[in-house]
This record gives structure tokens, sequence and C-alpha cells, in this order.
């Protein structure tokens, strides 16, 4: 495993991190919790691997994530990195206090690594983070509850750099991967200000975990396109940490693998890369991370997978694989949900989406190519 300073911490950490997102489900009692017997034996089989990093939130897999970690710390504390989010932007202090005294709680440790306001931008920034919620973090920092004060980040370019700016966060979490390089800017500001950035969604939420005659065999030696786009990220020496959310075995071994040595790609490598996917990008219309904040739907359409299914045909071509899944999810007892076409247009999605999509006209154009 390759290790990588995260800014200004003091931390060395893998070039590769657990996102513990979208760990195996399963039901208990008529609740979706995580699979232990899946799950565990993936996350230690990492930390044997060399992965330090471990990145969680209060939501993840039904509110039960941190709860796992906590369990795959034991015997480990010590030599892991451990990073969760408080996603309160209210003027509660008692209810931020206690998200953060749950998390140690699930988490079952004395302290936190990394600690994350959750999905920032530079509005939540100035009206609730500089003049309140800051004070908060740093009195918790005092306390010794938390090491360093960190951020995931979801807003433009401009925004980055003003936050990165601010001197505030040693740390930030965003998204950048073959389909997404519109903050390649900042990513090269923090590197210049001693901010660590770990990359969330290096595979698009899954898009680029798929098998793709458009993109395999577009480096030499590099077929599998998971791979491609993992070295992708971590061949920008401005990324400290590409966090995949990694959900089976095969994953954990096919990561760890890729991240055992270099992970470099040459400049013509890159070359290459950027005009076949600056070429793809016209095709790709609507772009979605599958962050599912835009759930859920009071009608329940299920709108991550119905982008997940566009996008694999629209981009890659593959449109009888994402037909034939259009047709069936709804019965699928592990996606469900509804199609598109349920939509009434209430613009609940909208209100959420980090992105910015225009949710309601996407799934629109999304019914009529997967039925076609």
């Amino acid at each position: 495993m390759i290790y990588r300073e995260l800014g200004r911490t003091g931390y060395k950490v893998s070039q590769l991190g657990f996102g513990a997102m979208r760990l195996p489900m399963t039901e208990v009692n008529g609740v979706q919790v995580v699979d232990r017997e899946l799950a565990l034996p993936m996350i230690h089989r990492a930390f044997e691997a060399g992965v330090n990093y471990i990145d969680t939130a209060v939501g993840y897999c039904n509110e039960d994530s941190q709860r796992v970690v906590g369990e795959a710390l034991k015997g480990w504390r010590d030599r892991i990195v451990v990073s969760t989010k408080n996603h309160y932007y209210g003027e509660d202090e008692s209810a931020w206090w206690t998200n953060l005294e749950n998390s140690l709680q699930r988490l079952d440790v004395e302290y936190i690594d990394i600690y994350n306001h959750h999905g920032i931008n530079w509005e939540r920034y100035v009206n609730a983070v500089e003049p309140r919620i800051s004070k908060w973090m740093q009195k918790a920092k005092d306390q010794g509850l938390i090491k360093h004060i960190c951020t995931s980040f979801h807003d433009t370019n401009e925004a980055l750099v003003k936050l990165i700016d601010t001197g505030y966060v040693e740390s930030i979490t965003l998204q950048y991967n073959l389909l997404n390089r519109e903050l390649e800017e900042g990513i090269a500001h923090a590197k210049e200000k001693g901010v660590g950035v770990v990359v969330m969604g290096p595979v698009a939420g899954g898009r680029l975990g798929v098998r793709s005659e458009v993109l395999a065999n577009l480096i030499p030696g590099v077929n599998r396109v998971p791979e491609l786009a993992l070295r992708f990220v971590l061949s920008n020496p401005g990324v400290t940490v590409a966090l995949s959310g990694m959900s089976t075995m095969q994953m954990v071994e096919e990561n760890v693998a890729t991240a055992a040595d270099e992970v470099s790609l040459t400049e013509e490598d890159k070359a290459v890369i950027r005009e076949h996917v600056e070429r793809l990008a016209e095709m790709a219309k609507l772009y979605c991370t599958g962050c599912k904040y835009c759930q859920p739907c009071p009608m329940e359409v299920n709108i991550p997978h119905i982008f997940e299914l566009y996008n694999l045909g629209q981009v890659y071509g593959l449109w009888d694989y994402a037909k034939d899944n259009y047709a069936t999810f709804p019965n699928s007892p592990w996606i469900g949900g509804k199609q598109a076409d349920a939509c009434i247009e209430c613009g609940e999605c909208e209100t959420k989406c980090p992105q910015n999509i225009q949710i309601r006209e996407q799934l629109k154009i999304a019914h009529a190519a997967l039925t076609a």
C-alpha cells in the first residue's frame, strides 16, 4: 500500500480509503441493517492490506454504518484514521452536540480523527459555519473529542477555492472522477495550501464500476474500467485519498491490488483519457453521482437508479442492459421503487440535489429513452 500526507493533519494515510456508505445490507426483524457476516470481513481484509482510512456518516446504511465501523475497529483503533460527519446546520447547539455524542457512542471511540461538516457549500459556510458552528467544532477539538476540523463539499470550483483560503479546514472530501473534473483547479489550490483532498465517488457512484467496451483498454495494460477510474483519480498529485464505497469482497481485493503500487499514469495516458472523456461528455447530458440525497421520493420514484440506467446507455452504449433492467427493477426485492412516469413533478427532489440537476425534465428524457 502507498501512503500520502493528508495535508497539514500530520497523518500519513493509505491512498485507498474505505467508504462505508455502500456496505452490504440485510433485513432483521423487518429493518434494513448492515450484513455483519459480509461487511466485517471486508473491512478487516482492507485493514490487513494496509488501508488505514475509513469514512462513514450518521445516515449511511440506514444509520447502521457507524456501528459496524465501530465493531470493525476493535483491535485496530490505534492504526486507523476514522472519518465521520455532522450534518447539522441549524441554530440549536445541543442538536449538533447530540450528533457528535451519538457518533462517538456508535463508533465506540474516545475521539474522532477527521470530523467533517457534512455537505458544506459556500452559503452554509457563510451563514452557519463561520458565525456559529465553527465555534462548536473548535470547542469539541479543545476537549479532545475530535482531532481535526474538516468537511465534505458540494459546490463550485470558485466556492472550493474560497473555502480553502479561509484556512478553516484541514481536509476536504469532494467529488472528482473521469466524468466530473470540474474541481481540478480547486484540488491543485488545496495542495498548494496544505489542505488534504479526499475524493468520494472515484468510480462515479458505480457508473465506472461496470464493463465497458467504450473505456476498456483505453490505456495499455489497464483493461478494467474501475481500475482505470481509480488510477485516474490517484494520478492527480493533489489527491490524498480515493474513497471507494466497497460492497463486496471482490471489490476490496481488486481495489487494494490497484492501490498497492504508485498508481501512476503518464502525461500521454492522461491526455488520451481527457480527450476521450470530453467526447463522452457531449453524450452525457445528465450527470448523477448516485448520492441519493434526492430520496425518498413521495411517489417512490427510484431517481438514482433510473439515472444510473440512463447513463449506462447514454454514456457507455449499454442500452440493452439498461432497458432490460428498467423494465424489471420495480419488481426487484433488492432495488424496488417506481419508474420515471410515476413522477408528479412536485420538485421536492430538485431542492435536495447537490448537483442541481433538473430532475423532473431529465426523468422524462430517461423514461423515453429506456422504453424506446
